[in-house]
């Protein structure tokens, strides 16, 4: 049997079901591993050894009886700014250093009633705010196929920690394209499931229009088991959808016979680095090859979709932020009278992008200039969703690259905010129509960086998309390669 770390969750079901190895092995390998590459990576902020082999023994003896969850005994990393009982939750962020949470978040509870066992928290950008993990209160994240690299943001720790064989799976958020963006700077599967599939429960807000929880994985089929434990209702979240919830591993069947898919001519803009371009044209002709059809499409209003998005985003995080005073918990800052205290502890607790975000949130909602931006930006927002809904009239599922780029320099944007703003240029528009993503390998660029292909589908569709991805993973042999880590 290959290295324990390298298994694939499929593959760890499947060993732990014959009983091969034990959930406490595996976990032993996984601590092993993060042991030997954490301290060049920096995927975690919070590493929780102990709880993990607690979680696996218990694994081990669910295994025994014969009463074993989907994800039973398999060890994962949980994004931090999602809450985990007796378990540190930073958001990436001074502010909460301290904050241990009473409650776990429901995606964290489903996955640990499914069997999961949590090797630690991921380090993240401080409140999912950023494209490369530089934003962290902790560490910066480095990239596992080049650690001179950004491993793109927020979800940063979750996709190098995924890449770097520091867990079988994890899960992230995104807000603006933070689980696909990285997973495209790192070479692995992530989703954005459709808003509302996945439960918002205890998951730190930034942005509570856009946020979204979903996993992210070696390949198709291990996101699709993730992503099976942790949807559905929740009561908790009164913006979490009562509908059905499929089997998503079941619907990977390979089968693209009459599918209709949608590429959209603006998202091959100037400056897109060309081999991206490249990789996702070869990555559609290969779609056409397994049976697909593919029709050129428009969506017209793509370009104003990043100033809608921060018009929005940061308008949702100015208030959302607003919670955090030194007093209900977190970090406090010293002052003599308690207007100091709260300016010290806001002054100090947050970083420099978050502070930026909250004054562009605050301006944007500020009396005169609410109808000239807020209010502009939303309606911006109903025209982008119109034109996916628009094609989805005739299409199944629409194929993009998920970033112009691949990953950069660490530092390289760091002082350039709108440059960085533009990684997420053909994520953003997703999470504007709460429409469901996901991003695969399709190629790799002349430095050996992964490069990300984006699919994109209806309403509650994830289905296709999963099926999609997982036809085109399966006759392809990037999602094989593994960054080179001793």
């Amino acid at each position: 049997m290959a290295e324990l770390f390298r298994l694939t969750i499929d593959e760890a079901r499947a060993a732990l079901a014959r009983r091969e190895l034990s959930s406490v092995d595996l976990t032993r390998a996984v601590l092993a591993r993060i042991e030997a590459t954490e301290p060049r990576v920096q995927s975690f902020i919070t590493i929780s050894a102990d709880h993990a082999l607690a979680q696996a023994h218990i694994a081990d003896e669910r295994l025994a009886r014969g009463d074993a969850p989907a994800l039973c005994g398999i060890p994962l990393a949980i994004k931090d700014i999602i809450l985990t009982q007796g378990i540190r939750s930073t958001a990436g962020s001074k502010i909460l250093d301290n904050f241990v949470p009473p409650y776990n978040a429901t995606v964290t509870q489903k996955l640990l009633d499914a069997g999961a066992v949590c090797v630690g928290k991921a380090n993240c950008d401080e409140f999912a705010m950023g494209s490369s993990t530089e934003n962290s209160a902790h560490a910066v994240t480095r990239n596992p196929w080049n650690l001179q690299r950004v491993p793109g943001g927020s979800s940063g720790g979750s996709a190098s920690a995924v890449a770097a064989g520091q867990c079988l799976g994890a899960l992230g958020t995104d807000t603006g394209g933070s689980i696909r963006q990285p997973a495209a700077c790192c070479g692995v599967v992530g989703i954005k499931p459709t808003y509302g599939r996945v439960s918002r429960y205890g998951v730190v807000a930034y942005a509570s229009s856009l946020d979204q929880v979903g996993p992210l994985g070696k390949t198709v089929a291990d996101c699709a088991h993730i992503l099976n434990a942790i949807a559905g209702h929740d009561s908790r979240d009164s913006t979490s959808v009562n509908r059905p919830v499929p089997d998503f591993h079941a619907a990977l069947t390979g089968n693209l016979k009459g599918l209709r898919l949608g590429l959209p001519k603006e998202y091959f803009v100037e400056g897109m680095q060309p081999e991206v371009g490249e990789a996702v044209r070869r990555a559609v002709r290969h779609l056409e090859s397994l049976g697909a059809t593919v029709d050129q499409i428009s969506l017209p209003h793509t370009e104003y979709a990043i100033p809608a998005y921060y018009l929005i985003a940061t308008a949702e995080a100015s208030s959302n932020l607003s919670r955090y005073d030194g007093i209900k918990y977190g970090f406090r800052g010293k002052g003599d009278a308690l207007l100091d205290m709260y300016r010290r502890t806001r002054a100090e607790g947050f970083g420099a992008e978050v502070k930026r975000r909250i004054m562009l949130g605050t301006y944007a909602l500020s009396t005169g200039y609410y109808d000239a931006y807020y209010l502009k930006a939303q309606k911006v927002r109903t025209l982008i969703r119109n034109d996916f809904l628009k094609v989805f009239e005739h299409c199944h599922a629409i194929v993009s690259p998920t970033a112009p780029t691949t990953a950069f320099p660490i530092g390289a944007k760091t002082s350039d905010p709108l440059q960085m703003y533009l990684e997420d240029i053909f994520t953003v528009s997703l999470n504007l129509a709460g429409l469901p993503g996901l991003s695969l390998p399709c190629g790799f660029d002349h430095s050996g960086m992964p490069i990300g292909l984006q699919i994109v589908g209806r309403p509650f569709d994830e289905e296709t998309i999963l099926n999609l991805a997982c036809a085109y993973e399966q006759s392809t042999e990037w999602h094989t390669r593994e960054p080179q880590l001793s």
